[in-house]
């Protein structure tokens, strides 16, 4: 730019020292000052052009400057993890003090309703502040949800009124208000027949009480028949008096029982003077 204003005033001083017709005279003196003064032009606006450079450049390193100091200072510690996490990963539906992340606290709250825990605190063991579910529906799946609702619905009904569908592929939450005694019963989930005082599957023909006699003869049954082949499996022998199984650890047949009863360890029988055993 310099070049072409001096080529401009060259030219121009150059034709009005030879135009033959002499225009109006110019002097050295005059010629100079002109130079001089389109450098000063020039100059000026260079430096005005570095200057405006300069001071874009010191304002973006002190707009960066002050963006890392202020993500510095939202960096939050969580309780839990112990590690450092933005505010926006926080987690902000607690009415208390205390911090912990979106994701811990999500992990903790399905934590609870899986052992159908229907209030849900603080993670701080200290703190007793209460979570609501519509405050953590943005951490928590929609079936997490759902069964945090189911929980708190259980836990309104009082113990005795409730109880749960005996069969198996079943177990729905049903309710017994109390108004009558009820024994034929219909589940509203799986549509079969049970015995609501019973509460097992409807025990069709026969009473209430001879169905828990028959029902606690068959236990006591089974136990019966457990404690047969585990004896039998580790070779115990039991008292023919009191019926109490013994596991002989070493030393001879002859076994004097807590009861004071003496039996032979061998084939079980009570020992009455000599006796020989063959096992």
């Amino acid at each position: 730019m310099e070049e072409i204003h001096r080529l401009h005033v060259d030219d121009f001083y150059f034709s009005a020292l030879y135009d033959e017709e002499e225009i109006f005279p110019i002097s050295d003196e005059k010629y100079a000052l002109e130079v001089q003064l389109q450098e000063v032009l020039m100059g000026s606006s260079n430096i005005s052009s570095r200057r405006n450079a300069t001071i874009q450049f010191c304002t973006a390193e002190i707009a960066s400057l002050e963006n890392s100091e202020a993500a510095k200072c939202s960096r939050v510690f969580c309780h839990i993890c112990m590690e450092e996490k933005s505010s926006e990963e926080m987690f902000k539906g607690l009415r208390c003090s205390h911090s912990f992340c979106m994701e811990c606290m999500g992990q903790y709250v399905a934590l609870k309703i899986k052992e159908n825990e229907p209030t849900v605190t603080c993670p701080d063991v200290k703190c007793k502040s209460v979570l609501e579910p519509q405050v953590c529906r943005s951490i928590l799946p929609r079936e997490v949800l759902d069964r945090w609702e189911n929980v708190l619905c259980e836990s309104a009904i009082l113990g005795s009124q409730k109880f749960y569908c005996p069969f198996k592929d079943c177990s729905a939450m049903l309710v017994d208000d109390g108004v009558e005694v009820v024994t034929e019963s219909e589940c509203q989930i799986c549509r079969r027949l049970f015995c609501a005082r019973c509460k097992v599957p409807w025990h069709s023909g026969t009473e209430c009480e001879e169905f828990r006699m028959m029902k606690r003869g068959a236990r006591e049954k089974d136990l019966g028949d457990m404690m047969t082949k585990l004896a039998e499996s580790n070779r115990w022998r039991r008292c023919p008096s009191c019926k109490f199984y013994v596991e002989k650890v070493d030393g001879c047949q002859h076994i004097s029982c807590r009861c004071g009863h003496q039996f032979c360890y061998g084939c079980g029988r009570s020992l009455r003077g000599h006796h020989s055993c063959v096992s």
